[in-house]
């Protein structure tokens, strides 16, 4: 399985805050970001939701302010998840699944 760094090199991308420009562009999806994040030598599971260009975390605390990173701790994401939006119980929202960030940075792969 492919790990996704969020590096210096990754720090140049800024990943979730260009997932967040193109979420913006497409309302109709919520993607799901999966990982850990990376403390004092132990994983601490991450998950992260983009919807409608602002994220939100289900395990941390993140960054509101958007002059500041939307997570300021090192992380990996390992997998990627495009939902079909409004997420109902009823539903099988799933869209696509991939684990390379960069799948997800081309905005025709939200369609």
């Amino acid at each position: 399985m492919e790990e996704t760094l969020a590096s210096p090199k990754m720090a140049e991308i800024d990943l979730i805050n260009n997932l967040e420009k193109i979420s913006s562009e497409i309302p109709t999806r919520i993607l799901k970001l999966e990982g850990f994040i990376l403390k004092e030598n132990q994983k601490e599971k991450l998950e992260i939701l983009i919807f409608k260009g602002f994220s939100s975390s289900t395990t941390h605390p993140i960054e509101i302010d958007l002059e500041k990173k939307v997570i300021e701790f090192r992380y990996i994401v390992i997998n990627f998840k495009l939902y079909k939006a409004p997420l109902t119980e009823t539903k099988n929202n799933l869209i696509r699944e991939n684990q390379s960030s960069v799948f997800f940075l081309n905005q025709k792969n939200w369609i």
